[in-house]
């Protein structure tokens, strides 16, 4: 049996490779997603003081710090046992808000864009950023721009771009002030106008992918992600739904404390990645999507009026729920606007100016629950502490983890449709790790590896070739 590997998995974040397995005919026989780093901060974490660890955790990854924090930061609001002030949780769903917009404009501009608008079979030497650039110099402009507008947001809401200490055990360290309140609306028409451009700009150039949209992990699957009790896209806040691919509501409302009873986390032989999966149908059968996809399939509506017009113009054009993993780039550019929009309300909101942001208090529950929805999806981190506060297990369930079994899906999927064995072409293999990237996959973030490590050691001799293996389920 020959073999095809494609390492690295590019324009990603973090450390993946595709093995491709052949039949002697050429044909796809198997495929397998390696997650191939692995991160400790479930365990290095233990014996901290439960309030370092929203500062601690941040820097599990520099694309989406602001999300680990604040899922952080509600785990300990649980361990005190505080409701936090009206004016923090708004200032919490600002920066939150502002992060979706830098890592979505991040994904789909820098990371995703090269193949979407100079073409899947497009020379690798230019089908990337820079390349982008030279092509479409204002489009890359603007994303640029609405990037920057995100970081900066963030920066003055929690004191810095990407690790910022102004979000904290208890709420925010300090008050939002009205010079950033104007700043930030001033900024805001200009990022609404290009995010309304840039789905202007997809919507047309879609046509073009008909067979991407096919056969890019359309498997119809379970989606999940939270939503209100009226059924609203939640970012923040919100309790979890899982629907099923017909549309069905099969689960609603899971508070983050609850989590264990839905959700279990299997170990995979060829990753260090957590395979999550919905528990009443077990693994591997109760997999499912979440991240911007399995956001607006859960969500009846987005809850703003622009969000909402452009989710109706998907459904009518998708379906509901839509399947094919290419159509995440579609959601993500409605997320964005959605996000747009949210920070607009919120920064009309007279509570947003209280001067009274934090909740003080010592341990009251030696047990905590932070549920969020990261910019790649649901994430979830729940701590134990002793009765002075320190550490003694943490678990983190995290945004592209749950991803893991419908990656493998698709790129199974992909490869069986795009991969010809006998006449290999480099946009056959960018195919198979475009639908990787559809994801937006954060693998520093999710390699926490649960139960026994499997390991696998092989002996490869002076000339590459294999001469020995061991292997430990």
């Amino acid at each position: 049996m020959k073999r095809i590997t494609i390492d690295p998995v590019t324009r990603i974040e973090g450390h993946a490779k595709v093995t491709i397995h052949l039949n002697d005919d050429g044909r796809v026989a198997g495929t397998e997603f390696h997650v191939t780093q692995v991160r400790g901060f479930e365990k290095f974490t233990e014996g901290r003081p439960y309030y370092e660890m929203p500062g601690i955790t941040a820097r599990i990854c520099g694309i989406c710090p602001v999300s680990h924090l604040l899922a952080s930061a509600k785990a300990c609001d649980s361990i005190m046992a505080v409701k936090i002030p009206p004016a923090a949780k708004l200032q919490r769903e600002l920066v939150h808000c502002a992060q979706v917009v830098q890592s979505h404009a991040l994904s789909f501009f820098y990371l995703s864009a090269p193949d979407l608008l100079l073409g899947m079979d497009a020379d690798p030497a230019t089908r990337n950023v820079m390349g982008l650039i030279a092509a479409h110099p204002e489009l890359a402009r603007q994303g640029i721009e609405l990037r920057k507008f995100g970081q900066q947001a963030i920066e003055m809401l929690a004191k810095e771009r990407i690790h910022g200490a102004g979000i904290v055990a208890g709420g925010m360290a300090e008050p939002v002030t009205t010079a950033t309140r104007d700043k930030i609306l001033v900024d805001l028409p200009a990022a609404k106008a290009t995010a309304v451009q840039t789905l202007n700009f997809f919507k047309g150039a879609i046509e073009n992918y008909q067979e991407e949209i096919e056969f890019f992990g359309s498997a119809p699957l379970m989606s999940a992600g939270l939503v209100d009790r009226s059924g609203n896209l939640q970012l923040y806040d919100g309790g979890l739904r899982f629907r099923d691919a017909s549309g069905a509501i099969v689960e609603d409302q899971i508070p983050a404390e609850d989590y264990a009873t839905w959700i279990g986390e299997a170990s995979l032989r060829e990753s260090y990645m957590k395979a999550p999966y919905f528990k009443p149908k077990g693994f591997p059968d109760g997999l499912y999507r979440v991240g911007p996809l399995g956001r607006i399939n859960v969500a009846d509506r987005c809850g703003t009026p622009l969000a909402d017009a452009e989710l109706e113009e998907f459904r009518q054009r998708f379906g509901h729920p839509a399947h094919s993993a290419f159509l995440y780039h579609y959601a993500r550019l409605i997320e964005i606007l959605y996000a747009l929009e949210r920070i607009e309300m919120i920064l009309g909101m007279p509570e947003l100016m209280s001067t009274q942001v934090r909740a003080t208090a010592g341990v009251n529950a030696l047990e905590g629950f932070g549920m969020i929805e990261a910019p790649r999806g649901v994430l979830i981190h729940h701590y134990k502490v002793d009765e002075q506060g320190a550490i003694v297990w943490a678990n983190l369930i995290v945004a592209t983890g749950h991803n893991a079994l419908a990656i493998g899906k698709g790129v199974q999927q992909v490869s069986e449709h795009f991969i010809d064995g006998t006449k290999l072409q480099e946009g056959m293999l960018n195919r198979v790790s475009a639908v990787v990237r559809a994801y937006d996959p954060c693998l520093s973030c999710s390699t926490h590896a649960a139960g026994v490590v499997p390991v696998r050691i092989r002996l490869v001799g002076p000339q590459g070739e294999f001469l020995d293996e061991i292997a430990r389920p």
